[in-house]
């Protein structure tokens, strides 16, 4: 049934704002038909496409529909049929759209691994699988010789941590890998900026800015003390470009280069070029470490005075340092990163070899054109970590898709045709759940038309959508905006329903905050929110 041209979802969203909410942590909305019933709920039988990319948020959710035993909450006795956009882990049962491409074989940690040298990742759990999984081309173990290293993130009560993190933690865990003689790559990830970053809160961000900043020095120190060669980046930028054109606030991620910094005073005479993208950190760290890249690494060493055979010691070791969502941009209006007291960082881009690197767009495998839109696709941690460690470009998933849509592939998928045709021949209900939004590293809503339209040619005769809002990268009151969109392209198309939404704090966890996950799976099977009168529909 078309959605209504009143817009009730989101005219609620609206009404939600002025109670002081936002996307990312709004309560869930329920639309009900004229007798009070909660339309489009998830039962037995029905087919579910999970149209979200990025993956690692995605799985608690869809393990708590689809895994056969599930001790975390109590759940409606009901099958439901999955498919979902990517492969969000290889265990569960779903049908996979766009599964992944050949494994990302001769990635940094492997090639290290192979060389029987000992290495080390340290990240506090809110990024652990960044620099573990991601970075080592999405393996979900370690390699011979690794060890990974993850500091427990805080508990805390609201959307956000405090400022500070885990940072102290991390940087007492880098040096004491650091002090180890025996590690020969440490490779570590300051989450701060890039969790606080997606805040409205400018004191937080400097608070955390300024965090990193001091334990990176803790950490640059010890290296120094140890000889250890150090690089260190950043995975992709955010509040160096804290604002819109008009003034408002972007709390996403941005399309900037990141800083790249050579600490090495043991090695006399070695510099960095410029020019280079994050595919070039890999191949870097090798050289630093005396071992030869691989040829399947198309990325080349950013080291000039040095080949790539390494630095003059016997066993030179290394350290990567992830300042995770630190961007570089030399404009002030705006920029964090400049506001922020930060003089650690400052000594060294003044001291040491320094540049800066791509890591957004064609360079790390995203789309270099974003239609309507001003700029590159932004980079984010899961693409930013896997050309990190890949040492060439992977097509991102979300490059994958957009050309099936151009070229029309997508509406021949046959995960999406067996969910569709499944919901049509079984006269089930078929769910559309997924991000709503443009910039998300999570999906887009063009992914969510595209599906829609394919529905509308297949017949489908009930199609219900629920969304899951989050502010990141989207201008102020932005979901309302898309909520009436996708009700508008229902009407257009003559199918679907947008019958319930929620922010994604509440679904797209990845901490194990399994109350948050409960409240999800109510809300989507038994319609517990906040009711958005509408007309009559099914039920």
């Amino acid at each position: 049934m078309p959605g209504s041209r009143s817009s009730p979802l989101s005219e609620a969203v609206r009404a939600a704002y002025r109670a002081g909410e936002d996307d990312e942590t709004m309560e869930p909305l329920v639309r009900e038909d004229a007798a009070g019933r909660p339309i489009g709920r998830i039962r037995d039988g029905d087919y579910v496409l999970f149209y979200d990319i990025r993956g690692e948020r995605e799985i608690e959710l869809t393990q708590a529909f689809v895994d056969a035993e599930f001790p975390h909450f109590p759940r409606a006795p009901l099958t439901t049929l999955w498919a979902t956009m990517i492969e969000y882990h290889p265990d569960l049962n779903v049908r996979v759209a766009f599964p992944p491409l050949e494994e990302v074989e001769d990635t940094l940690s492997e090639v290290v691994s192979g060389e029987a040298l000992r290495q080390v990742k340290i990240v506090e759990s809110e990024k652990g699988v960044h620099p573990t999984y991601f970075m080592n081309g999405k393996r979900n173990d370690p390699f011979p010789g690794e060890e990974w290293r993850i500091v427990p993130s805080q508990e805390f009560e609201g959307y956000l941590p405090p400022p500070e993190m885990r940072a102290d933690a991390v940087a007492n865990a880098a040096i004491e890998a650091l002090r180890d003689p025996a590690l020969d790559l440490v490779v570590v990830n300051w989450a701060n900026v890039d969790v606080i970053g997606h805040s409205e809160n400018r004191e937080a961000i400097a608070r955390a800015v300024s965090t990193v900043d001091t334990h990176l020095g803790r950490a640059v120190e010890a290296a120094v003390e140890m000889g250890v060669a150090v690089l260190v980046t950043a995975d992709h930028g955010t509040v160096e470009k804290w604002y819109y054109p008009d003034g408002t606030i972007d709390t996403g991620h941005t399309d900037s280069p990141v800083p790249l910094v050579l600490v090495a005073p043991h090695l006399p005479g070695v510099k960095v070029r410029d020019g280079g993208t994050l595919v070039d950190v890999a191949p870097t760290v090798l050289a630093l470490l005396g071992v030869p890249k691989p040829a399947s690494m198309t990325g080349t060493s950013l080291l000039v005075g040095v080949g790539d055979a390494g630095g003059p010691s016997d066993r030179p070791r290394a350290a990567l340092f992830i300042l995770d969502g630190w961007g570089a941009r030399e404009e002030a209006w705006g920029n964090l990163i400049l506001e922020a007291h930060t003089p650690v960082m400052d000594a060294l881009r003044a001291s040491y070899p320094a540049t800066v690197i791509e890591a957004a767009g064609e360079a790390v495998g995203l789309p270099d054109v974003v239609p309507g839109r001003p700029g590159k696709t932004v980079g984010n941690s899961e693409v930013g970590h896997l050309h990190l460690g890949a040492g060439r470009v992977v097509p991102s998933d979300r490059l994958r898709i957009e050309r099936a849509i151009a070229d029309g592939s997508f509406f021949e998928n046959p995960a999406f045709r067996w969910a569709m045709e499944g919901a049509r021949r079984e006269d089930r209900s078929l769910h559309l759940l997924g991000i709503i939004s443009f910039y998300s590293s999570h999906g887009s809503v063009e992914h969510l038309k595209a599906l829609l339209r394919m529905a509308a040619q297949l017949a489908v005769p009930r199609v219900y959508v629920h969304g899951m809002l989050g502010r990141r990268g989207e201008k102020p009151e932005s979901g309302a905006i898309y909520v009436a969109d996708i009700e508008a392209e229902c009407e257009r198309l003559g199918v679907g329903q947008f019958v319930s939404l929620i922010g994604r704090f509440w679904s797209l966890d990845r901490e194990h905050h399994w109350d948050r996950i409960e409240k999800t799976y109510r809300w989507l099977v038994y319609g517990e929110g906040r009711p958005v009168p509408g007309p009559q529909g099914a039920s």
